[in-house]
């Protein structure tokens, strides 16, 4: 299997491939079978506008991806050293211009990717043959195009791209929609069944407080089984699917985008851990193992330029390797658990040393079982936020430009959560689907700290017209006061509540 993945390589980066991948797996690492493809800097941008796929369904946003990525090579502002697919096997493209150097430190990183890719839980449930997936979608979208009119399939799926971060990024782990139950028109009647009883003990036994009480909750229950949906619903696009009046093409649309949602949802919920592990894997198989004495000085200039930080931007590999060297320091020196936590004398502290070597084991855990947000809030401590100058930071009327706002670790650690949280998206949910009784559409947003923008939040409600074919409702918070957002067809509307 290994020789049919590596015999259209160059014997060169075939023979680099097969030993970074033996000494990956002898390091611990674990991962499908990887892929190495070698194209041309066009050919590659090419397949990065489609997000990694070599065959995608046809649609302007490719184009406009390609142009940026094409541009940005030309004028030597960027270029894509690594590109790799969540796949089994894993496909992984490699530049045909770059240096040996580059070629190795790629498939090193890759191996990282790849063991993260397959181990992680939040890939649980990902589809494993997405590659073939996405060419079998473009083929089906081709055929409705050449169907229905290129245009209107096109402007389709403009409404459902609108939306497509509008699903429940946890619903494949927790199951949220309760069974629907068969009605007992005589329990209803009657009221809360009573627990038999001789008549002068009922009292006791049946107290009034809590008949009353069981009463409560049957009528709560018979008004939410009311309720369309009968509790509300997160995942937009499977409510649309569900019960917007589509054609059958449109609905098979909208679910190939649905699923394709869910498949890149783990990578944007992971994104900080997962360029952090395949950074960490990659920095010790270079520096441990792979490296030799001439590559050395330009091994660190292409490592240090991974980890620099534009202005005003988080960079994940920065923060994910960092985070997981102080995870490793931290185990294997015993600085976790009580005794740790508990220590109050800062030579201690600063001397501490319980060599445990427990580091390797516990970062192979920590890459199982957590996400960005977990990995963050739960890692994350004040000494590390001081060891690496984090910061939050505000713009400045008085400045003109943007300035440092705190360098408190509890806000410093807020303002990242708030950003990963969602992707940093506002939370939805669809509270009516017969608003009113007129069969309009009523949604709302959870307001966690995170303000809609209301431009786009108009555009995204215009869309979801176009799908729902009836009126559509958003409430949501701006400035302390709660706004609706509607949009009839013809023009949007506003109102305070």
């Amino acid at each position: 299997m290994a020789y049919e993945l590596r015999r259209h390589l160059p014997r060169e980066l075939a023979e680099a491939a097969e030993r970074i991948e033996a000494l990956a797996v002898d390091y611990g690492l674990d991962f499908f079978p990887i892929c190495f493809e070698v194209l041309d800097h066009d050919e590659l941008n090419e397949v990065a506008a489609f997000g990694g796929f070599p065959t995608r369904y046809p649609h302007w946003k490719w184009g406009m991806e390609y142009d940026q990525l094409a541009k940005s090579y030309e004028y030597g502002l960027g270029k894509i050293y690594e590109l790799v697919i969540n796949n089994d096997p894993v496909y992984a493209y490699l530049m045909r211009s770059n240096s040996l150097l580059d070629q190795k430190l790629v498939m090193a990183h890759v191996c990282g990717h790849a063991d993260f890719f397959k181990h992680n839980l939040w890939f649980k449930h990902t589809n494993r043959k997405m590659m073939d997936q996405m060419a079998n979608h473009g083929a089906r979208i081709r055929r409705y195009a050449e169907r229905h009119g290129h245009d209107v399939v096109e402007k389709f799926i403009d409404c459902c791209l609108s939306i497509e971060n509008l699903i429940d990024i946890h619903s494949p782990f927790v199951k949220r929609r309760r069974a629907a139950r068969a009605k007992d028109d005589e329990q209803e009647a009657k009221g809360p069944v009573k627990l038999r009883s001789k008549e002068y003990m009922d009292r006791y036994v049946n107290p009034p407080e809590f008949m009353e009480e069981q009463q409560r909750l049957l009528d709560e229950e018979v008004e939410r089984q009311k309720r369309f949906p009968a509790e509300p619903e997160r995942d937009v696009m499977w409510f649309l699917l569900q019960h917007a009046p589509l054609e059958r093409w449109q609905k098979d649309i909208l679910g190939m985008l649905r699923e394709e949602a869910y498949y890149f949802a783990p990578q944007a919920m992971t994104k900080i851990m997962n360029e952090g592990w395949a950074s960490f894997w990659h920095s010790k198989l270079m520096t441990e193992q792979i490296l030799i004495d001439a590559e050395v000085i330009d091994y660190a200039d292409r490592h240090a330029g991974t980890m620099a930080s534009a202005r005003g931007q988080l960079n994940p590999y920065k923060l994910g390797i960092e985070l997981f060297r102080n995870i490793e320091e931290r185990w294997n020196t015993g600085k976790f658990g009580r005794e740790w936590e508990e220590c109050d004398d800062l030579e201690a502290l600063r001397t501490w040393n319980r060599d445990t070597g427990l580091g390797r084991e516990k970062v192979f855990q920590v890459r199982k079982i957590y996400n960005d947000v977990l990995f963050v809030d739960e890692f994350m401590t004040p000494e590390f936020c001081a060891e690496q100058k984090l910061f939050t930071f505000e713009y400045s009327r008085q400045a003109s430009d943007y300035v440092i706002a705190t360098r408190e670790f509890e806000k410093v650690k807020e303002k990242l959560l708030d950003q990963l949280t969602n992707w940093g998206n506002p939370v939805i949910w669809i509270e009516d689907g017969n608003f009113e009784n007129r069969g309009e559409l009523y949604l709302k947003h959870r307001h966690d700290g995170v303000d809609l923008r209301l431009d786009w939040a108009r555009d995204v409600i215009e869309n979801l017209h176009a799908v729902w074919s009836r009126p559509v409702h958003l409430e949501t918070q701006v400035e302390d006061r709660i706004k609706l957002l509607s949009y009839e067809g013809k023009k949007h509307s506003e109102k305070t509540l």
